[in-house]
C-alpha cells in the first residue's frame, strides 16, 4: 500500500507537462493492449477460415456449388473466400462474353483477385500501424517527460541555499515515471507488431498461392471445354452424308 500511495503522490505532485505525458502513455498502453488482443483473435480466425476453405477447395468440390455456399455468407466472408468470389465472378463474366483466349482470361482473373486481395490485406493490416507508432515513439515521449521533470527538479533547487540529495530525490523519482511508462507501452507493442507482421506475411503468401491454384483450375476447365467442343466439331462431317460433296456427285451420276 505504501508503494502505491507513493506512486500516486508522485503523480499528484508532478508538473502539468509530466502529467500530460503520463496520461498520453497510459492511454496509448491501454489502446495498444486492446488492439493486441483484437488482432490476435482476428488473425487466428482468418488462419482457421483459410485452412477450412483450402481443404474444401482441394477436395474437388464443384466451383459453382462452392461459390453458392460462399454467397450465403455475405456478412462474414473470410479473406480467401473474398478472393475466390472475385475470381469466380470474373471467370463467369469472361465465359459469358465468349472469351476463349486463355492468356487474356488469366490476366483478367489475376487482376480481379489481386484487387480483392488488396482490400482484404488492408483489413488484415488495420491497427498494426498504431502498434508501430506506439512502439517507436513511446520511449521518446516518456524521455521527454523525464527530461522536463528533471529540469523542474533542478530549477526548484536553485532557490535553496544548501541542496542535499534528499531534497532532489522526490523530483527525480517522479521524473523517471514517464520513462517507465514509455517502456511499458512500447515493449508489448513492438513484440506484438513483429509477431503480427510475421503472421500477416504468412497469410498473404498463402493467398498468393491460392490465386495460382484458382487460376490453374479455371484454365483447366477452359481447356477441357475447348477440347470437347473441338472434338464435337470434328465429328460432325462423319455423322451425316447429306452435305458430303462426294455423295452428291455420286447421286448426280446415277440420275444421268
Amino acid at each position: 500500500m505504501t508503494y502505491d500511495s507513493t506512486l500516486i503522490s508522485y503523480f499528484l505532485h508532478a508538473s502539468i507537462v509530466v502529467k500530460c505525458v503520463m496520461f498520453i502513455l497510459i492511454g496509448a498502453s491501454i489502446l495498444s493492449w486492446s488492439y493486441i488482443f483484437q488482432r490476435f483473435f482476428y488473425l487466428k480466425k482468418a488462419a482457421r477460415q483459410m485452412n477450412q476453405f483450402e481443404k474444401i477447395f482441394r477436395s474437388g468440390e464443384a466451383l459453382n456449388q462452392l461459390y453458392l455456399n460462399v454467397q450465403q455468407q455475405l456478412t462474414d466472408l473470410s479473406s480467401i473466400q473474398a478472393v475466390f468470389s472475385a475470381g469466380y465472378q470474373e471467370f463467369k463474366a469472361l465465359q459469358k462474353a465468349g472469351v476463349k483466349n486463355i492468356p487474356l482470361m488469366v490476366e483478367n482473373i489475376k487482376r480481379a483477385t489481386r484487387v480483392a486481395q488488396m482490400r482484404e490485406q488492408d483489413q488484415l493490416e488495420s491497427r498494426l500501424h498504431f502498434l508501430a507508432i506506439v512502439g517507436s515513439t513511446s520511449p521518446y515521449i516518456g524521455l521527454f517527460g523525464t527530461v522536463w521533470g528533471i529540469m523542474q527538479a533542478f530549477r526548484a533547487l536553485a532557490n535553496v541555499s544548501q541542496a542535499i540529495i534528499a531534497m532532489d530525490a522526490p523530483g527525480i523519482a517522479e521524473a523517471l515515471i514517464p520513462t517507465g511508462l514509455g517502456l511499458f507501452a512500447a515493449i508489448p507493442a513492438v513484440i506484438a507488431y513483429n509477431r503480427f507482421v510475421t503472421d500477416l506475411t504468412r497469410l498473404i503468401n498463402r493467398l498468393d498461392a491460392f490465386q495460382e491454384e484458382l487460376i490453374n483450375r479455371f484454365t483447366r476447365i477452359t481447356i477441357e471445354a475447348s477440347s470437347k467442343n473441338d472434338s464435337d466439331t470434328t465429328q460432325l462431317p462423319f455423322t451425316s452424308t447429306s452435305n458430303n460433296p462426294d455423295h452428291l456427285i455420286h447421286q448426280t451420276m446415277i440420275q444421268e
